[in-house]
This record gives C-alpha cells, sequence and structure tokens, in this order.
C-alpha cells in the first residue's frame, strides 16, 4: 500500500523495548500483542502497522520489501547476508555482548578448536580475522552444553549478565561485539516513501538521543 508503513518487530525483549520508543512518536498498536493472536497489528495511526515475526526474519521481510522498516539484533544483522537494506539508527536497547566463552580452567584447545554456535557467519568471520582455524558445529540452543558435555572447546554466544555461563562453569574469553537493537530500512522504501520514512527516522533519532 502507497500510503502505509509496516515495521516488523519480533515478539519479545525487543518489542517490549521498541514499544516506549513509538509511543513516544505518537505510534502505539491498536492490540495488546500479549493478549492477541494478531500477527499484524493496526496502530492508532491509520498508515502505520506493525508486523509480528521470528528475529531472524525482520532483516528478510524488510529486504524483500514486505515491511519498510524493522527493528533487529545487530547479530541478526551481522549474521544475515543480504545487503539491500540501510542501518540509519542505533536505537540503543536489547543490549547485550557476543562473546566467545569456554570453560573454566580448560587444558589449552588442540590446533583446531571446535566451536559450537548458532551465530555461523560471525563466528566464521570473527575467527577469519584472527587467522585461526575452527570446526564450527551448529547449534540452534543451550550453547553451554557443549563445553560441558565435551561436543566443542568454546561457544560463541550472546552474554547478558553471564550468569547462566557461570552456572554451567564456563567463562567468557574474548568480547567479539555489542550488540543492540537497530532501525533497518528497505532501499527502495527510502526513495518511494521518503516523505513517512525519513521525518520517522528523525524523531526515532530525536527520542533515542533524549534517552541516553
Amino acid at each position: 500500500m502507497p500510503d502505509t508503513i509496516t515495521i516488523a518487530v519480533s515478539k519479545g525483549r525487543i518489542f517490549d523495548e521498541a514499544m516506549p520508543l513509538l509511543a513516544k512518536l505518537d505510534i502505539v498498536p491498536k492490540d495488546d500483542p500479549n493478549k492477541s493472536r494478531k500477527l499484524v497489528l493496526e496502530t492508532n495511526q491509520p498508515h502505520v502497522r506493525i508486523l509480528i515475526i521470528r528475529a531472524t526474519d525482520v532483516p528478510t521481510y524488510v529486504e524483500r520489501g514486505a515491511a519498510e522498516l524493522g527493528i533487529a539484533g545487530k547479530d541478526v544483522l551481522m549474521e544475515y547476508s543480504g545487503d539491500d537494506l540501510y542501518e540509519p539508527l542505533d536505537l540503543g536497547i536489547a543490549q547485550c555482548r557476543m562473546m566467545l566463552a569456554g570453560m573454566k580452567d580448560a587444558k589449552p584447545v588442540s590446533e583446531r578448536p571446535r566451536v559450537a554456535t548458532k551465530y555461523v557467519n560471525i563466528t566464521r568471520n570473527y575467527f577469519a580475522e584472527q587467522g585461526q582455524q575452527v570446526e564450527i558445529i551448529k547449534l540452534y540452543g543451550s550453547m553451554e552444553l557443549g563445553p560441558v558435555l565435551g561436543l566443542s572447546d568454546w561457544i560463541v554466544d550472546l552474554v547478558d549478565t553471564g550468569n547462566t555461563l557461570k552456572a554451567n562453569g564456563l567463562v567468557t574469553l574474548e568480547h567479539i561485539a555489542d550488540i543492540s537493537s537497530r532501525l533497518i530500512v528497505n532501499k527502495a522504501s527510502m526513495k518511494m516513501k521518503s516523505a513517512l520514512i525519513k521525518p520517522m527516522i528523525k524523531n526515532l533519532a530525536d527520542v533515542v538521543g533524549e534517552s541516553t
């Protein structure tokens, strides 16, 4: 729809922290996402709607034009292989760190360490920059079990408080990246709907600036 802006957001922490920012732009969902089963939420602004999808799908929906804007974690964007997106604004929400971790007091690792992660591209790029060869083992959850059960030497994962690592006998070894949620924009939409999108970006930037 030519006069409509769709914002793709994932449920959970990003959604919970993004909604107060949008509320300051007077964009508020009509339905409570925690009570509604709707995946497309109309808002109090007739030309703005919110699309609720999986975090890893946000850049795909935006790049392919199903949504003009999206809010995605930097980890998802670093892992994503597309390039038809603008990333104009760090929203400073859902902050955490991408870390390399391993067992506390572990023996020296072999020449080609095994690394368990769901962030295959990030891990591959990180170790390529280090000039180190590793064997990457893709997991979809419970990374901490990799070193505990001998599946891997290390893990690459998001760390917030570090309590889960500590509870499983792991420690952080290297800091790979600081992670926060970013506003992303479809490149074609930026041109075609600039009169709607550019003011939203500016207003969001002002709101983020006020909260830092």
